[in-house]
C-alpha cells in the first residue's frame, strides 16, 4: 500500500509496469479490493449460482452479530435437536455431534468454519432462534441490509435449494461485511483444523478444506463451497502488508481449480495495482477565509480514504484541493466545503469530501466592509 503526502497542493505520482491482463476458467468471478471497494476484475459477477458452504459465511455473521451485542456468549450452550444430529448421519459433511448434546457456540462456530458441519449450522440456527426457519428469516433480513440485492437464503448450510441462491458480487459484499464489522471473531477462518471431543467415540480432527490457508500466512480465509449445479467455489482473502484482497469464484472443476484460480486473481491484484491511502488530518489541507476572524481554516477527510489505482499504464496521479477561494459561505465545524478530487489524464477520475475543522465567525461590518474594499483591489 502507498501512501500519499501532500507536499502542495498539487502532487503527481507516476507509475509504470508492464501491461498485463488475466483470465479465469471460473464460470463466476469477482475481485475486489477491501479498504478502497473497487473492483478489480468481474465475470458473470451478477449470475444467480447456488452458493452452497458459502451460505454458512451468513450463518456466522448472525453469530457474531449478537456477540458483538452482548446477546449470545461463545460459551454459551445450546442442546442439538434430532433433526441437526441426522444431517451427519446422511452423507453430509458434518462435525458429528450427537442429539441432546450441550455443546457451546464456540464450538459450533468451529464446527461450521472449519468442519463446514451442516449439523452444526442447524443446531446453532435453532439455538439462536428457536428453528431454522426463524433463523433464515434472521439471514435474510440482514442479507437486505448489507445490500445483498440477488440473494435467498432458504437454509443456514446451504444445501441445494431453488431458493437458496446469490451471486460471487453479493458473496465478496457477504465477506466484506464480515471482516470488517467482526475482524476478532474473523480469525476463527483462520484456523487449520478443529479437534471435536465428539460424545461416545474418539476425537475427530477435520483440517479446514480452504487449501489457501496452507499456502502461506497472507491468506486467511475464508470459506469454500461445492454443489454439483454450480461446482466448486471459494471465497478467498489474502493480506499484502496492510492492503486486503477479496475474491470469490465460482463453477470451477475441482479443489485445485478453485484454488489456482483464487491464487491468480489475488496475484493479479498485486501485480496490477496499488492501494493508495491519504490519512484524513493533512497539515496541508488548508483554505482562505473570507470576512472570517480568522484568514484561513483547516480541512479534513471524514476518514482516511483508499482508492485503488490500476499499474498496467504509465500514468500521473494529480491530487489537487478544489473550494472557492476565498471561502465566503457560513459554515459550521465539520461542514462540507470542498472535496479533494484525484485524477489522472486518461479520465481517471476520484472526489472525496473535505470539511471544515472549525466554525466559520463572521466580523463586524466595518472589518467586513474594509476586508471587502481590500479584495476588490488586491485580489
Amino acid at each position: 500500500m502507498k501512501e500519499i503526502k501532500l507536499l502542495s497542493f498539487f502532487i503527481y505520482l507516476f507509475f509504470t509496469t508492464n501491461c498485463f491482463s488475466i483470465e479465469t476458467t471460473a464460470k463466476q468471478a469477482i475481485l475486489i479490493d477491501f479498504n478502497s471497494g473497487d473492483v478489480l476484475f468481474k465475470k458473470n459477477e451478477n449470475v444467480k449460482i447456488s452458493p452452497a458452504s458459502l451460505t454458512k459465511i451468513m450463518t456466522t455473521i448472525i453469530a457474531f452479530d449478537l456477540i458483538q451485542k452482548g446477546e449470545l456468549k461463545l460459551t454459551e450452550k445450546f442442546i442439538v435437536s434430532e433433526k441437526a444430529w441426522k444431517h451427519s448421519k446422511q452423507g453430509y459433511s458434518s462435525m458429528f455431534i450427537m442429539p441432546n448434546d450441550k455443546i457451546t457456540v464456540e464450538n459450533l462456530l468451529r464446527g461450521i468454519i472449519i468442519a463446514s458441519g451442516i449439523d452444526a449450522c442447524v443446531a446453532l440456527a435453532e439455538g439462536i432462534a428457536g428453528s431454522e426457519e426463524s433463523f433464515v428469516m434472521m439471514m435474510n433480513e440482514k442479507s437486505k441490509n448489507i445490500g445483498m440485492i440477488n440473494t435467498s437464503f432458504s437454509n443456514s448450510s446451504g444445501i441445494y435449494s431453488e431458493k437458496n441462491y446469490s451471486t460471487v458480487s453479493d458473496i465478496a459484499l457477504m465477506s466484506s461485511y464480515l471482516i470488517k464489522n467482526h475482524n476478532d471473531l474473523y480469525k476463527l477462518y483462520n484456523k487449520k483444523s478443529f479437534t471435536w471431543e465428539r460424545t461416545g467415540g474418539n476425537p475427530i480432527t477435520q483440517p479446514n478444506r480452504n487449501s489457501l490457508l496452507f499456502r502461506g500466512n497472507n491468506y486467511d480465509g475464508i470459506k469454500t463451497g461445492y454443489l454439483s449445479d454450480s461446482g466448486y467455489a471459494l471465497a478467498a482473502s489474502m493480506k499484502d502488508g496492510e492492503r486486503r484482497l477479496i475474491s470469490v469464484v465460482s463453477g470451477t472443476l475441482s479443489n485445485a481449480e478453485r484454488t489456482r484460480e483464487s491464487l491468480k486473481l489475488l496475484n493479479y491484484a498485486v501485480i496490477s495495482s496499488d492501494l493508495i491511502k491519504i490519512q484524513k488530518d493533512n497539515p496541508l489541507f488548508i483554505a482562505d477565509f473570507w470576512n472570517g476572524k480568522i484568514n484561513q481554516t483547516k480541512l479534513h477527510l471524514k476518514e482516511d480514504v483508499f482508492f485503488t489505482y490500476n499499474k498496467r499504464k504509465s500514468k500521473d496521479l494529480i491530487v489537487s484541493i478544489n473550494v472557492d477561494q476565498p471561502l465566503k459561505k457560513q459554515f459550521k465545524i465539520n461542514e462540507e466545503v470542498g472535496l479533494l478530487t484525484i485524477k489522472d489524464n486518461s479520465g481517471f477520475s476520484k472526489d472525496f469530501a473535505l470539511f471544515a475543522s472549525e466554525d466559520f465567525t463572521k466580523v463586524n461590518f466595518i472589518k467586513k466592509f474594509l476586508n471587502t474594499i481590500n479584495f476588490l483591489i488586491w485580489g
